[in-house]
């Protein structure tokens, strides 16, 4: 045990990007915790100190605004030897490497839920924009003349079917929204037995039979070895004529070529897409060109409702986990026993 981990005091560490006040608040008010605030850019040597004598870390789930170097991978692990619980500040986690941690005895927990009800919101903002053509008609009543509403006729969602890959906290969300469209849900996930997926109001399918049916597919899966480049030119394919695709998932489960050649193609009616693999994308990128998709900056769970709840989320689990709890979105649960004990050193 260092001499960080003898003190009595568990200190806790986040940088100092951006982050709903209500953490500090809560953080702030529990006893025998201290919280720093690291610099991001600019103070690494401060940042790496930092670090080094944590024992809690809250780290940024948006991969293309941490700085690489404060990911929690093994070679910063390696020069943190006290830290025992991390938090991911969203329901992604992609900044942290799980099995590494595991392997470290370190706790890994995410704010899953925490989001949903704005990325289900974001989900159907986008579905409905696509099918009726919002943005198209907002640029042209800015820009252009002499063309009539019919120019612009779009299409209802009610009476279709939509195919959610995925059932989790925001796919059942979606699931029950999709009711009051007047919509069938089909749900893919192969996590879920069919009863659990029944239950949450999809009907249980494979994978090729939802492509086939659904006019609307939307992803709500996380990304990992087995769904990187799930959605690319075959699953396209497969996709029922003038469908549309969704994700407010992550970028690179899905094929932006592929995805282009498709729309490109009139293989699909179009797109609503939150999340890419290089976020922002750049400006120039082919999908951004097509007059069919409707575009958006990872902003699904980016409200203010849903940061507030993700930072309080995380801030009572990096809580009671440096109480000794059990907190309730562990990512790695069989590390939870080592965890535990090495949280009770520091007591």
């Amino acid at each position: 045990m260092t001499a960080a981990a003898k003190d009595k005091t568990a200190r806790l560490c986040r940088l100092d990007l951006w982050l709903n006040p209500v953490f500090d608040e809560i953080v702030g008010a529990a006893p025998g915790i201290s919280l720093s605030v690291l610099p991001a850019r600019g103070g690494d040597a401060r940042t790496l100190a930092g670090l080094k004598t944590a024992h809690a870390y809250h780290v940024s789930a948006a991969k293309d605004e941490l700085p690489r170097q404060w990911f929690v991978n093994a070679g910063l692990i390696a020069q943190c030897p006290d830290l025992v619980c991390v938090s991911s500040g969203g329901a992604g986690y992609d900044t942290v490497d799980v099995a590494a941690c595991t392997a470290a005895g370190i706790a890994v927990v995410n704010q899953a839920g925490g989001n949903a009800a704005s990325v289900a919101e974001h989900t159907y903002a986008l579905l409905l924009a696509v099918q009726r053509r919002v943005v198209e008609s907002h640029n042209r009543l800015r820009h252009d003349a002499g063309f009539t509403r019919e120019d612009l006729m779009g299409h209802e969602i009610h009476g279709g079917v939509i195919g959610l890959v995925g059932i989790g906290q925001i796919g059942t969300r979606v699931a029950r929204i999709a009711q009051g469209f007047g919509l069938r849900v089909l749900a893919h996930d192969p996590l879920l037995d069919a009863d659990t997926i029944r239950s949450r109001g999809a009907e249980p399918v494979a994978l090729d039979e939802l492509l086939a049916q659904s006019d609307f597919v939307s992803l709500h899966c996380p990304l990992d070895a087995s769904t990187r480049g799930m959605f690319g030119a075959q699953a396209f394919a497969a996709m029922k004529p003038h469908a549309v695709f969704i994700s407010t998932a992550r970028g690179g489960i899905h094929d932006e070529a592929a995805l282009y050649d498709a729309l490109r193609a009139g293989r699909l009616r179009g797109a609503g897409l939150d999340v890419w693999r290089q976020e922002p994308p750049d400006r120039d990128a082919p999908l951004l060109g097509l007059s069919n998709v409707v575009a958006t900056f990872h902003t699904a769970g980016v409200t203010h409702e849903a940061r507030r709840n993700v930072a309080r989320s995380s801030a009572t689990q990096l809580i009671a986990m440096l109480r000794g709890e059990r907190p309730p979105q562990l990512i790695n649960p069989e590390v939870w026993p080592i965890a535990a004990a090495r949280i009770a050193n520091l007591k």
